[in-house]
């Protein structure tokens, strides 16, 4: 999912599991919470350095989500971030002589539960990671929740805002995030459904009567935010439930339609929860609803485009390949993408799409 989602649930991961122990576990889960994507940032710097070439190319789509967001990675990152904040917390006891640190097994629990919660969020909707990085370069995703959805940034606000010291300081920062969060969602009325709407309003509401009306506080934070985690674990599930009736019709669907070697998928839609694209294939077309593309995976020139770097990059991340062969202009390019990004008819350039000339 995206930054802003990984830091407030981490933060409300750090809360829930270490509040008490941990001072300043909030601010150590939103940090403990994005060390996939900073690590990642930190070992390729030159990936994110150069977006026209990264992001829209083979490089990005190899290293995007890679080591540093598989089991492997994961391990090192909280063994590394742990030991880290556990010598800060030290020297800092230390250093002012007010407290004795906390016990490493609390900076442990919350730094592995919230680069875990990296991991799950990003497993959960469509895009998928590679857990079993080195060894498998196999993708997995849930299909359950969409990769930017509002109420994974709603719900641990609201819960991080009640948990807030009643001082303008925190009070402004969590109002200026709401505040940019609900006109983000209201603005973009055509990408969410009005029931979204309603309910961002609604969390907004509730956050300020929450704080002004300190139905929580300072001595409630961490039962704050356990309760946001349910919520968010709870509404998480019921996507997880309704899926499995649309994963099934989209099965049933690719099979009628390309036989019982067909390929499926149920994408998971921005802005709209509990709705899901459907996506079949066969070996020469991919198809939606109402619509097919050929896919063209045997033409001479498609194969040679997929043994250079570029091809191989976007033919280990596509769940549904297909290519176009452009020979005009004294040269054969070959574009190569994903469907699952690129609507028919909206050309092969951009995220999730590659171009590769060959002779």
């Amino acid at each position: 999912m995206d930054n802003l989602a990984h830091t407030l649930v981490g933060a409300a991961l750090g809360r829930a599991v270490a509040g008490r122990e941990l001072p300043a576990a909030g601010w150590i889960g939103a940090i403990a919470g994005n060390a996939p994507d900073w690590a990642e940032l930190v070992l390729r710097p030159a990936l994110w350095a150069r977006p026209a070439v990264g992001r829209g190319g083979g490089d990005y789509l190899v290293y995007h989500r890679g080591i540093t967001h598989s089991l492997v990675g994961a391990a090192v990152e909280i063994v590394a971030l742990s030991a880290l904040i556990t010598l800060l917390l030290r020297l800092w006891a230390r250093r002012t002589g007010v407290t004795p640190p906390p016990p490493w097994r609390w900076v442990a629990a919350c730094v592995t539960t919230t680069v875990a919660s990296h991991l799950y969020l990003d497993w959960q909707g469509s895009y998928g990671l590679r857990p079993f990085l080195p060894w498998s370069g196999q993708w997995y995703s849930a299909d359950w929740v969409a990769i930017v959805d509002p109420f994974f940034w709603l719900v641990p606000l609201v819960a991080l805002a009640w948990g807030a010291r009643r001082h303008w300081a925190p009070a402004l920062v969590y109002l200026i995030t709401l505040v940019g969060v609900t006109t983000l969602v209201l603005w973009r009325g055509d990408l969410v459904v009005s029931w979204v709407r309603l309910g961002t309003v609604v969390c907004a509401a509730a956050g300020v009567v929450g704080w002004m009306r300190h139905w929580f506080g300072v001595a409630g934070r961490r039962r704050a935010a356990a309760y946001g985690l349910v919520v968010l674990a709870a509404y998480a599930a019921a996507n997880a439930a309704v899926s499995v009736p649309a994963k099934a019709q989209a099965r049933a669907a690719a099979i009628r339609r390309f036989g019982p070697d067909a390929r499926w998928a149920a994408l998971t839609l921005v802005g709209r929860p509990f709705r899901w694209e459907t996506l079949s294939a066969s070996g020469d077309s991919v198809a939606g609803g109402e619509w097919a593309v050929p896919r063209h995976l045997d033409h001479p020139a498609v194969q040679a485009a997929l043994v250079t770097p570029q091809g191989r990059a976007i033919a280990q991340f596509a769940r549904f390949l297909a290519a176009a062969v452009d020979s005009s202009g004294g040269g054969v390019r070959v574009s190569l993408w994903d469907v699952r990004y690129h609507a028919p008819g909206s050309g092969a350039a951009g995220w999730a799409a590659v171009q590769v000339r060959v002779r």
